[in-house]
């Protein structure tokens, strides 16, 4: 494996974290495995939906470029399709109406990735979150009303995800576990950065670590 790519939103780009994002630290623990460097390649953007990717992946010839030549991708986005509003508030049918098109988008930017690296074996990682919205003591901080559609939210996107993963052949990694445990009771306040959305250091090496033992596995 000798280049790795990422697509998704302000989580892989590495927002508010003033660190390494988990793109490269896969890149680094990718090399490890393979005995040799790994480039990589960070398209992620900050506050991108998934139809901004989708545009992304069909016009940008350069982001194209990258993953063509790419043998692992990550895509991480979602969130910013359902982003907390005044106008929904924590009316979670009003933010589920999104889900479909964010269904049909992640679809579209799979199969796109597909025909750009036709003919070669590429792991494509699908990644969720642990929560879409405010997470741990800052979503708390918000009130049970909140917190209850913070989550009803996330499952849903996450859902979502997860499906399209099954539904095209990509690798899924279920960060809410990795955050939040397997029974979803741990308290993930100290994997997030100080505006409680973004991950922090930790938080970064937490999915980098998930991400390559999902690829290492599938190889």
């Amino acid at each position: 494996m000798r280049s790795s790519s990422a697509l998704g939103d302000s989580v892989p780009y590495g927002s508010a974290c003033e660190c390494t994002p988990y793109p490269g630290l896969l890149g680094d623990d990718l090399a490890r495995f393979a005995g040799h460097p790994v480039e990589v390649a960070n398209d992620a953007v900050a506050g991108y939906t998934s139809g901004d990717v989708l545009g992304q992946v069909e016009h940008d010839a350069a982001a194209a470029g990258r993953i063509q030549n790419s043998q692992a991708l990550t895509l991480e986005v979602g969130a910013n399709d359902v982003a907390y509003s005044s106008a929904c508030a924590t009316d979670v049918a009003c933010y589920e109406q999104r889900i479909p098109q964010l269904a049909s988008n992640l679809r579209v930017v799979v199969a796109r990735v597909r025909q750009l690296t036709e003919g070669r074996s590429v792991a494509v990682v699908l990644l969720d979150y642990w929560s879409v919205w405010l997470g741990g003591t800052y979503a708390a901080a918000q009130g049970q009303a909140y917190v209850a559609a913070a989550s009803a939210v996330t499952a849903s996107v996450n859902d979502t995800i997860r499906a399209t993963a099954r539904e095209t052949g990509s690798l899924y990694v279920d960060l809410r576990t990795a955050f939040r445990g397997p029974d979803d009771a741990w308290d993930e306040t100290h994997l997030l950065a100080a505006d409680g959305d973004h991950p922090n250091a930790a938080g970064h090496r937490r999915i980098a670590d998930a991400v390559a033992h999902a690829v290492v596995a599938s190889q």
